[in-house]
C-alpha cells in the first residue's frame, strides 16, 4: 500500500475539514434560451466564483460582482444566491462550468461542477402510410435535421413502439390504424400522426367481436328451439291429463249407463235368430225382461213376441 498517499489524504481532511466534495450533473437548455446554473451544497453565499473548463468568468463577494472576461461575450451574470445566468444561449456555450465557494475566512467551503448541453429543437416528423398488398408501409422520417443534431425518433401503433436514432425509420406491418411518429431530444419534442385503413385487414378486436356475436347467436338459436320443444311437451301433457281428467268425472251412474248401453247393443248384435217354431224354453226365454240400470236410463223398448203356431194333435193311426 502507497502510505504517502493515504497521509496525504489524511492531513488534507483535517486542513479542510468542511470541505464538500465536487458534484457534478448535467442541464440540456435549448438554442436561444437561458441558462441557471445555481449552487446545490449552500443556502448563504459570501464569496463564489464562476469558471468555465477552467478559464474564471467571474466572482461575487459581499454581493459586488467582478468579471474576469467581457460581460457582452460571457453574456452572463450572477445572482445574490451566486447562481450564475446565461442569456441567449448557443451551441458554443455547450461546457464544463465550476463554481468554489469560501468561507468569509477565505477557506474552500463546496465545489459544485455543473455540465451545460445546449440543444436545438427537434423539426416536425413526416409520416408516410400506404397499402401495399395488404400490408402497410410506414415511412417516418426529418428532413430538417442540422449537421450533428441528435434526437429519438419513436413510431407507435396497436401497443408496439419502434424507436431509432436515425433521421428516417421504414417498417411494413399487417396492422392498419393510427400510427403516431414522434421525434423528441432533451429540449423539445414533436408529433404527426396519419390514420391508415387498407382494405382486406380486419382489425384484431373487431375479429373477436365478430366471433362472439356468432357464439352469442347461435346459442340462443339452440336456446329457443329448446324452450319451443319443451313448451310443446308440456301442452301435450296438459292436453292428456285434462282428457282423463274429463272422462274421470263423470257421474258413476251416467259410466254405467253408457256400459250398459253398449254391452247391449253387443249382446243384441250376437243374439241368433229366433227359430221359425221355437220351443216353449226359448219363448221364456226370449219373453224375459232386461235387467234394468239404476237412476234415469231411455228405456228401450221390448222386443215382439214371435208368433207361435198351433200344435195339431197326433192324428191316431189307421190299424190295417
Amino acid at each position: 500500500m502507497n502510505f504517502r498517499r493515504i497521509f496525504l489524504v489524511k492531513c488534507l481532511l483535517l486542513w479542510f475539514p468542511n470541505v464538500k466534495g465536487a458534484n457534478t450533473r448535467q442541464i440540456y437548455v435549448a438554442v436561444n434560451g437561458s441558462a441557471f446554473l445555481n449552487i446545490m451544497t449552500t443556502e448563504t453565499v459570501h464569496e463564489a466564483t464562476w469558471s468555465r473548463n477552467d478559464q474564471r468568468l467571474l466572482q461575487i463577494k459581499n454581493k459586488k460582482i467582478k468579471y474576469y472576461t467581457d460581460s457582452k461575450v460571457c453574456r452572463c451574470d450572477v445572482l445574490s444566491n451566486g447562481t450564475l445566468q446565461i442569456l441567449n444561449v448557443v451551441k458554443e456555450d455547450s461546457s464544463m462550468y465550476t463554481v468554489r465557494v469560501y468561507h468569509e475566512d477565505g477557506k474552500l467551503k463546496a465545489e459544485e461542477k455543473t455540465e451545460l448541453i445546449v440543444q436545438e429543437p427537434v423539426p416536425q416528423p413526416i409520416i408516410h402510410a400506404e397499402c401495399i398488398n395488404k400490408t402497410t408501409a410506414v415511412k417516418c422520417e426529418v428532413k430538417q435535421a442540422t449537421k450533428n443534431q441528435t434526437f429519438t425518433m419513436e413510431v407507435v401503433y396497436d401497443k408496439i413502439t419502434k424507436k431509432s436514432n436515425l433521421t428516417k425509420m421504414e417498417f411494413t406491418t399487417t396492422h392498419s390504424g393510427k400510427f403516431k411518429c414522434t421525434v423528441k431530444n432533451k429540449v423539445s419534442e414533436k408529433t404527426t400522426e396519419k390514420q391508415v385503413k387498407c382494405a382486406g385487414q380486419l382489425d384484431f378486436y373487431l375479429i373477436i367481436s365478430i366471433a362472439g356475436g356468432a357464439i352469442l347467436f347461435v346459442s340462443f338459436v339452440i336456446l329457443l328451439i329448446f324452450c319451443i320443444r319443451k313448451k310443446k311437451t308440456e301442452r301435450l301433457e296438459d292436453d292428456a291429463a285434462g282428457q282423463s281428467v274429463s272422462d274421470s268425472g263423470l257421474p258413476d251412474e251416467e259410466r254405467t249407463m253408457q256400459i250398459r248401453k253398449v254391452e247391449t247393443e253387443m249382446a243384441v248384435r250376437e243374439l241368433p235368430r229366433p227359430p221359425a217354431n221355437p220351443t216353449p224354453r226359448q219363448v221364456r226365454v226370449q219373453q224375459r225382461p232386461l235387467p234394468q240400470p239404476q237412476g234415469q236410463q231411455q228405456a228401450v223398448p221390448p222386443w215382439p213376441r214371435p208368433r207361435t203356431q198351433p200344435r195339431t194333435p197326433n192324428q191316431p193311426r189307421e190299424k190295417p
